[in-house]
């Protein structure tokens, strides 16, 4: 099984990130993708990409930090994909008009450079959208050539249905479980499972039983568990499709 979307450059995982990795290792969870979501946690999570065979990473800047962007940073972020083979996507990269810690207009500057980015470098992108999903879909819409995930995928099925129809991902995450996520429980069930993957966000959004404490890997079980029920299919089926799935997004 594999976890496509866990932060552990985080400093929630600085002081025991080899348990985390066993544990997720004992749960039958045996790769994981580390995503950045600042310049500094991208640069981390490629060293901890090169310490463990289990894991491969990202590199980008969120929405949150767009504010801080620097003109070099694509530079970097460059350097870095062409320096590291285990960096394996654009990420996380995206728009957030919930919290906007950034300035609208500045969030959708630095997605797009960075979509272009991975466009010259063919590369996929892991999108974080949250309250903002027409402004990501003009933008990703524009390109033919684009491999995309919905991170995190949070949005009703009539607003993510088109991103489907184009070929993108959508992954999923702890939400799911919870008791009043009924409108991301119907997206799951509408999207076809060789365009789905399972995630968990960690260190949030933990999953039922694990709600309200640090999330980690291991439990990226759960959401798995959750899909297989709302699908009708065997756990294992969901481990072979939701790992394949990741496999070809991620070139692995």
């Amino acid at each position: 099984m594999i976890d496509s979307h866990c932060h552990l450059a985080a400093p929630e995982f600085s002081q025991d990130i080899d348990a985390v990795i066993q544990r997720a290792n004992a749960a039958g969870v045996d790769r994981m993708i580390c995503i950045g979501d600042t310049m500094e946690e991208s640069e981390r999570g490629v060293e901890i990409a090169e310490k463990y065979d289990q894991l491969f990473c990202t590199v980008g800047v969120h929405p949150h930090h767009a504010k801080d962007w620097k003109p070099d940073n694509l530079v970097r972020i460059e350097e870095l994909v062409r320096a590291h083979p285990k960096v394996r996507a654009i990420g996380e990269i995206g728009l957030d008009y919930h919290y906007n810690f950034s300035p609208p207009d500045v969030q959708g500057a630095v997605f797009v450079s960075q979509v272009a980015l991975a466009r010259r470098l063919d590369l996929p992108i892991v999108v974080h959208c949250r309250e903002a999903v027409e402004d990501v879909w003009a933008i990703v819409r524009e390109y033919d050539d684009l491999r995309l995930v919905l991170h995190c995928c949070t949005e009703t099925w009539d607003d993510v249905e088109r991103f489907v129809q184009n070929g993108f991902f959508l992954s999923f995450t702890g939400i799911a479980t919870y008791p009043k996520s009924e409108e991301i429980r119907n997206t799951i069930k509408r999207c076809p499972l060789d365009q789905l993957m399972i995630e968990t966000d960690a260190p949030f959004l933990a999953p039922v039983p694990h709600r309200g404490k640090r999330n980690e890997p291991a439990f990226v079980v759960e959401v798995a568990k959750c899909v297989a029920e709302i699908k009708g299919v065997s756990l294992e089926e969901i481990d072979r499709v939701t790992t394949k799935n990741a496999e070809r997004f991620f070139g692995m």
